[in-house]
């Protein structure tokens, strides 16, 4: 097997090669004091250097003020940031509006009615989520909307959010977290598990708005509190030291590339080359999103003819050294992701034995 594959998987996900490289030196030798990142003290000097440069990166990157908004690195993944939302600001009497675009967020919501009223303001699920809702039945003086960004099991993204006024607009980012250019000024809250475009499995990163946390319940649990972890810059216990190392690096390299513009524009290409191939081969290969709008840049979603075909597809495509081409085991099919660190050259490799695989079968 040659020293890199094209690695396609949802996420874990592909990381840019040169972090490989850095994380693995400060995996032995963290910055030459003869100790590796995951064993020097998250209290001391150099950690606490690494640590704030890593949140003051993800802020410039999304053009945010530190005065307005605090970066969290919490464990649990996302799924556990489906509970401490409304934990936090799912007050008695209330209700949440939650757009529901995959089986995520329908995770969110099951996890939101265990605290008060939820109210689905859009769904897609009556055409098992091929497509993002455009209009949104927005309740008046909801505690929070709550959306999420890009769906990787179907392959789709919002490229237009709601407009929720003065209400806090929520939103799991996890699989297109800076990704592309928005107004991140708009949302309340942001949270995204890491291992998707940022850094590997075992962090997840939360943008919070200091304001709507001051707003936030009294009566929660401690670790599920963001205010606790605001107080203390997120050291009120020990956290996930090596996969923040990573995510530290990953946001260097995206502003070494050029950062949010210069990313979006290489994703942009990178999707169109593909979804381009797939339009055109003649419906051998089809997309699973039948509104070309709804389109995720991340994760391209895909049948072929039959499903003997897409195991065959699955197996020789990782022959070819592509590799995690096989659909999520809900939807079935073939799912390419395509995130920030997979290289153009990536891709069209992958057109290229689309083009094989079709001739010959």
């Amino acid at each position: 097997m040659p020293e890199r594959v094209f690695n396609f998987y949802a996420g874990p996900a592909t990381l840019p090669y040169e972090v490989i490289q850095k994380a693995s030196k400060g995996a032995v030798n963290f910055q030459n004091l003869g100790m590796s990142i995951m064993e020097i003290s998250h209290r001391s000097a150099p950690f606490d250097t690494m640590f704030k440069e890593a949140r003051k990166d993800m802020l410039d990157l999304m053009g945010l003020s530190c005065d307005e908004y605090r970066v969290l690195f919490l464990g649990g993944g996302a799924s556990t940031q489906f509970c401490s939302v409304p934990f936090n600001f799912l007050k008695e009497g209330t209700t949440a509006d939650y757009v529901v675009t995959g089986g995520w967020s329908k995770k969110a919501v099951k996890e939101a009615k265990f605290f008060g009223n939820v109210h689905i303001a859009a769904s897609s699920e009556d055409t098992n989520f091929n497509y993002i809702p455009e209009n949104y039945d927005l309740t008046p003086q909801a505690a929070y909307v709550h959306t999420t960004s890009n769906n990787t099991l179907v392959g789709t993204q919002i490229k237009n959010f709601p407009v929720t006024g003065d209400i806090p607009l929520v939103c799991d980012m996890s699989s297109d977290f800076l990704s592309r250019e928005l107004d991140f000024n708009k949302f309340s809250l942001i949270y995204a598990g890491a291992q998707k475009n940022i850094g590997p499995s075992g962090v997840t990163a939360v943008v919070i708005r200091r304001s709507w946390a001051d707003q936030a319940r009294k009566e929660v649990p401690t670790m599920l509190a963001y205010n606790t972890h605001i107080a203390k810059d997120s050291l009120f216990n020990t956290p996930p030291s090596f996969p923040v190392y990573i995510v530290g690096l990953v946001l260097k390299w995206i502003k070494e590339q050029g950062g949010l513009k210069a990313v979006e524009k290489a994703n942009v290409r990178k999707a169109g080359l593909l979804y381009s191939y797939i339009d055109d081969s003649g419906n051998y290969y089809n997309s699973t999103v039948t509104d070309a709008a709804s389109r995720s840049l991340m994760n391209v979603t895909f049948r072929l003819p039959s499903e003997e075909l897409e195991k065959k597809f699955v197996g020789e495509g990782a022959e070819a050294g592509l590799m995690g081409l096989k659909g999520h085991r809900s939807v079935g099919g073939c799912r390419a992701s395509i995130y920030n660190a997979m290289p153009y050259e990536g891709v069209e490799e992958l057109v290229n034995f689309m083009k094989r695989f079709r001739t010959a079968n």
